[in-house]
């Protein structure tokens, strides 16, 4: 099917006029996601898409236009209406398709088409099994606010006049379930879930059992006191904020004043034992992919490399506006031209698991979910406040559970004052990674 769409995208560059460059991004993907309550369906819903994306540069004015539609007159006049569209566009300089670099395309098993031969019922019978499995993990769950069953095939292709010509097709799926436990009038909750690129990687007992703890071990949770303490950050709490911390390495973001580490390529920026590495060709990845949103190869780009801020990442225009070479970060869908940002994030893991590295500290805190966080940091400063709850540590042991207090730093200081990273790296149904992570010195405000 994806020579199909690449056909598609051939024809589009073939009505190419003399000094235009054109480019074609075809689609086509079908999302499945399904909610069960009491061991019936609560929704299914199935929906397939397609479309395409033409972008037309000429004399630096720059058009684009897309349409639901494959059809060939569609197409001809989504065509038309992008150059109409350049016509109108400012000039700038560096405007301009991506053009080949040199790196080879990935071979990477991004779909697996045993997903696509599930049938209905056995992505309810999913679905179903993890919402029995958490209601079953523990006494004090007494509900399950939500379980659910997702997938999505996808596949793509790039062309340009540039010479730029790929395609590939992308399957993942996922269970998640939110818990609720309760003792008394005290009620919880607590999420877990489980991703692959085809069913038989989905584990929902695993899923189930994580979501049951998370929400029992915060059964009599209190607001804490205020003070500074070691923090250990929960995988899925790392994650969130390397999406932040991400974003701010956007070469867009950079050329736009918009990250608090302009300027700074080459400066020690995190603790020597930070490696932030942006890698899409890791299969295990959720967000991986073979090729960016302008069809250059995908590749592995590190960030931050012992501490030093090494590299931002760039698409075709922000890498000439800058002055350099695209890493392969576009993004975008069919609907809209390139933008720039990381594709899969992870930290490079340490050598202990969480449970060590709770042990070795005398008086903290483990956050295992915050609140609030993406309106809550200013990515030009680095400031960010964020409500968080978890569990007290004393004495190198999980203690009492903590609700209702704010965590108040910057992200350079909590950067710098790292001073370890677990072993537990979890692929997350995000576009980062997360591990454990133990921050020092951070303030806590509660009671």
């Amino acid at each position: 099917m994806s020579d199909e769409l690449l056909a598609v995208a051939d024809r589009v560059v073939a009505m190419a006029r003399s000094g235009e460059q054109v480019e074609a991004v075809v689609v086509r993907g079908t999302d499945t996601e399904i909610r069960v309550y009491g061991g019936e369906v609560e929704s299914l819903s199935s929906a397939q898409s397609q479309g395409v994306g033409v972008r037309v540069v000429v004399d630096g004015r720059q058009g684009f236009a897309y349409a639901g539609s494959l059809d060939e007159s569609v197409i001809a006049e989504t065509l038309a209406e992008a150059r109409d569209n350049a016509t109108f566009a400012t000039v700038d300089e560096f405007a301009g398709l991506a053009e080949p670099d040199g790196v080879a395309t990935p071979i990477i098993d991004l779909h697996h088409p045993a997903l696509e031969a599930l049938g209905p019922e056995a992505k309810v019978a999913l679905a179903i099994e993890i919402e029995r499995a958490v209601r079953a993990a523990d006494a004090r769950i007494v509900g399950v606010e939500s379980a659910e069953y997702a997938d999505s095939v996808a596949e793509s292709a790039v062309a340009t006049t540039t010479g730029i010509r790929t395609a590939g097709r992308e399957s993942t799926c996922y269970v998640a379930t939110y818990a609720l436990a309760a003792e008394g009038d005290d009620v919880q909750t607590g999420f877990g879930f489980s991703v692959g690129r085809d069913p038989a990687e989905l584990d929902p007992a695993r899923a189930a059992a994580e979501a049951a703890e998370r929400a029992t071990r915060m059964l009599g949770a209190v607001q804490p006191a205020s003070g500074r303490f070691t923090v250990v950050l929960d995988p899925w709490v790392t994650a969130q904020f390397l999406g932040l911390i991400g974003y701010t390495l956007s070469g867009d973001a950079v050329l736009k004043g918009r990250s608090l580490f302009a300027d700074r390529l080459g400066d020690l920026v995190a603790s020597p034992l930070l490696t932030l590495i942006d890698d899409p060709t890791d299969p295990r990845a959720f967000t991986a992919t073979d090729a960016d949103g302008e069809g250059l190869a995908a590749r592995r780009n590190v960030l931050i490399d012992d501490g030093v801020l090494t590299k931002f990442v760039h698409n075709a225009q922000s890498a000439r506006r800058a002055g350099t070479v695209s890493t392969g970060n576009a993004v975008r869908g069919f609907r809209s031209t390139p933008d720039v940002g990381c594709l899969a994030l992870s930290l490079r893991p340490g050598t202990a698991d969480q449970a060590a590295l709770v042990a070795g500290i005398t008086d903290g805190v483990l956050v295992q979910e915050v609140s609030g966080l993406h309106s809550g940091v200013n990515p030009i400063s680095g400031d960010f406040s964020t409500g968080a709850e978890g569990i007290r540590i004393r004495d190198g042991q999980l203690a009492e559970p903590i609700r209702e207090f704010t965590i108040a730093s910057t992200l350079q200081k909590m950067l710098r004052d790292v001073t370890a990273v677990g072993s537990d790296l979890q692929f997350l149904p995000m576009s980062a990674s997360g591990v454990s992570l133990v921050v020092d010195d951070l303030t806590i405000s509660g009671s």
